[in-house]
């Protein structure tokens, strides 16, 4: 039997006025069917490059294909070169033969038209069948995906459905023809570790049973080594290990491959520095890392000596459900519902749960950003329901927030040093413009940027650099309390490593205190000083980081730490 998918010596550029740039460097590598081969590497190491030339669904111009061949073996015997493929028997092969799911399900879905007919389009084109089999058959595959009742998705549009529901749509949809290859593109990236762990799962499930070759495109090594046989490290266009997992994360060659693997918050106490990229592979050379001291950096919070700086009591937002012909609300979805807590100052406070379970929610009405219908929020002895306009305001310059995604917090047509000044000037902190620009200068170096980048665009900057900016944004104002909101979720372990670093010492240096919002308990447990865990808009358990990591009381909390991808050790 020959390899399913044999990828040899290809090389890509992306064209543009200057000349080409190089994008892939003589990538090689084979898959066999009934293998999962991981592709991992960080944000521009040419993995998703990699995924969409298999597919050709690489635009060509500016893509170039300047060496290289791609063979894909339908039958077992006979090899077709990719590249070389006519368009229409290429349009045969794709969902077909070759399934693909992508990162985000929400845009790869067409908003327009129900879950169940999109999914049928695929069969209608693919198979021989008609619309009463090709129906049956989408209400099938829901079923195998475990979509909760699958007649009702099949009339739902993608809007109506949750984050983990749509990429189970996307699963049915690429596995409906029973492809010989499947390529997923970071599948399960935006996704609660409960969510992820099913996906995960399921995938693995339908692999085995259909026999497929699967490529499994992440940047998370602990899902590498819950999925995969095999896995391939890129760094910068080129291969630079590949090996067996249990090889890979046990005894890693490359520089690179053990800066990743370093780089995880679950291999490292609380209070130890994160190791970064940088101190493994540096230009292209190996660097020896120096061992990092650990500093036990842990608040004794169970005396309760600290002063609580934020004391919330019997807290609840409910938004409207269903509303009568008259528009009056009938039933409502809690999203925060009757929770109490206080926050001590200097702490970070950890705030989990699944997707819908009010985290963000909550963060959001602490600062007043949505209004809550019932209970207090005092902050430093005030009331926040019941001050002024004025006084909020004031008060704005004291409580922050860091959003989720970066890029749609900054306005596209704003350098970023302007963004930065823009909240010192609305609050009078700098006498001029020029010490306004010194002000912000003196930020940008803060979160290791540089004068030099103060003229620049957001859309100039990686995903990392984005989330550095929006932090020196929020200290801007000398805040006292900043709520984080999935502010590490989609960025690379490496990057990760470095906003969680710039995090503990810019905390050190102003000594703010912070709610941490995210679903990536090894991160909470690494940053946090105590843990608070919801379901459903209250809170099932609140304790230090290590009570809640290593002995959680509540159910809810154990099914949240047993999904963590833990890795091989």
């Amino acid at each position: 039997m020959m390899p399913l998918l044999e990828i040899n010596n290809l090389s890509i550029a992306f064209k543009h006025e200057s000349g080409l740039t190089p994008a892939l460097k003589n990538i090689s590598f084979t898959l066999n069917s009934g293998e999962i081969v991981a592709l991992v590497g960080e944000s521009g190491s040419g993995k998703s490059i990699t995924s969409l030339s298999v597919l050709q669904l690489l635009p060509t111009p500016p893509a170039v294909y300047t060496s290289g061949e791609i063979l894909f073996s339908q039958d077992g015997n006979n090899h077709i070169n990719i590249l070389t493929v006519p368009q229409k028997e290429l349009q045969k092969i794709r969902g077909n033969k070759i399934a693909m799911i992508f990162q985000e399900p929400m845009t790869s879905l067409n908003p327009v038209h129900t879950c169940g007919h999109q999914v049928m389009e695929a069969l209608l084109t693919h198979k021989n069948l008609s619309a009463t089999e090709a129906k049956a058959k989408t209400i099938e595959w829901f079923e195998k995906v475990k979509l909760p009742n699958p007649i009702a998705i099949f009339d739902r549009y993608p809007h109506q459905l949750s984050g983990g529901q749509k990429q189970r749509v996307m699963i049915a949809m690429a596995l409906c023809c029973e492809p010989a290859l499947l390529i997923c593109d970071e599948p399960t990236t935006a996704l609660d570790v409960t969510v992820q762990k099913t996906i995960l799962t399921l995938i693995k499930e339908l692999q085995q049973q259909l026999n497929m070759g699967v490529i499994f495109i992440t940047h998370d090594l602990g899902v590498v080594a819950e999925v995969a046989d095999k896995a391939i490290v890129m760094y910068k266009g080129e291969i630079v290990e590949a090996a067996p997992v249990n090889k890979l994360f046990k005894q890693p060659e490359h520089p690179y491959t053990k800066a990743l693997l370093a780089c995880r918050p679950v291999n490292h106490p609380k209070g130890q520095r994160l190791p970064v990229v940088a101190d493994f592979w540096h230009n292209g050379k190996a660097v020896i890392a120096e061992e990092t001291a650990t500093v036990s950096e842990n608040i004794n919070l169970t005396n309760n000596s600290n002063k609580p700086l934020i004391t919330v009591s019997n807290l609840s937002v409910w938004f409207p459900a269903k509303k009568s012909f008259l528009g009056k609300a009938t039933s409502f979805n809690k999203a925060v519902d009757n929770v109490s807590f206080d926050v001590y100052e200097g702490e970070t406070l950890g705030l989990v749960g699944e997707s819908g379970c009010g985290k963000t929610t909550l963060g959001r009405t602490l600062l007043r950003l949505i209004e809550p219908t019932a209970g207090s929020i005092t902050y430093k002895d005030k009331s926040l329901h019941s001050i002024s306009t004025d006084d909020l305001r004031k008060m704005r310059r004291d409580i922050q927030i860091i959003f989720q995604d970066p890029y749609s917090s900054l306005n596209p047509r704003m350098t970023i040093g302007e963004a930065i000044a823009e909240p010192i000037r609305v609050h009078g902190l700098a006498k001029g413009e020029k010490q306004r620009k010194e002000l912000v200068v003196n930020l940008l170096e803060k979160v290791n940027l540089g004068a030099e980048h103060y003229n620049r665009y957001p859309h100039e900057f990686s995903g990392g650099q984005r989330q550095r900016i929006v932090i020196a944004r929020a200290l801007g104002l000398n805040p006292s309390f900043i709520v984080c909101d999935e502010s590490v979720s989609a960025l690379d372990v490496s990057v990760q490593a470095q906003v969680l670093n710039l995090l503990s010492d810019l905390k050190k240096e102003y000594g703010f205190t912070v709610i941490f919002i995210s679903h990536d308990l090894s991160v909470v447990h690494y940053i946090s000083d105590r843990i608070m865990v919801m379901n459903k808009g209250k809170i099932e358990e609140c304790g230090t980081a290590g009570q809640i990591y290593y002995s959680p009381q509540q159910p809810y909390t154990q099914q949240l730490i047993a999904a963590i991808p833990k890795g091989i050790v």
